[in-house]
C-alpha cells in the first residue's frame, strides 16, 4: 500500500485552567488515592461487609477521579462538594473516616476559597484584550 506522507499537525492549543481548578484537582487526586487505601483499610479490618467496603471505596474512587475533568463548570465545583459530604457521611459507617472527610474537607475548602480569590486577583491585573 503506498501512502502519502501526511504533514505533521500542528497541536491544539490547551485551554489554561485557572488556580481554581488546579488546585482541586490536585485535591480531588490525591484523595482519590487516600479514600482507595482507605477503602482496603476497610475491608482488611472487616468493617464494613466485603461488598459495600469494596464496592462504595471503587465507586467513590471512580467519582473522585471523573470530577477533575469537569472541574471548568460550575457543577463539577458542585459535585466536589457533595463528594466531601458524602466523604463526611461515611464518618457514620466507619468513625476513623471523619480524619479524613476533615483533612480534606479543609483542603477542598482552601483550594475553592483561596483559588477562586487568586483567580479574580489575576483577572484583575491581566491585560485587556
Amino acid at each position: 500500500m503506498n501512502r502519502t506522507p501526511r504533514e505533521p499537525r500542528a497541536p491544539r492549543a490547551r485551554r489554561k485552567r485557572t488556580v481554581r481548578e488546579s488546585l482541586c484537582s490536585i485535591v480531588l487526586g490525591f484523595e482519590s488515592v487516600i479514600m482507595f487505601l482507605a477503602t482496603l483499610a476497610i475491608f482488611g479490618l472487616k468493617a464494613l461487609p466485603w461488598p459495600v467496603a469494596l464496592g462504595g471505596g471503587a465507586a467513590l474512587c471512580v467519582l473522585l477521579l471523573a470530577t477533575i475533568p469537569l472541574l471548568n463548570r460550575p457543577f463539577g465545583i458542585a459535585l466536589g462538594w457533595a463528594l466531601q459530604a458524602i466523604i463526611l457521611a461515611s464518618a457514620i459507617l466507619v468513625p476513623l473516616m471523619l480524619i479524613v472527610a476533615v483533612l480534606f474537607g479543609g483542603m477542598w475548602v482552601f483550594a475553592v476559597i483561596k483559588g477562586g480569590m487568586i483567580d479574580r486577583d489575576n483577572a484583575k491585573l491581566a491585560p485587556a484584550p
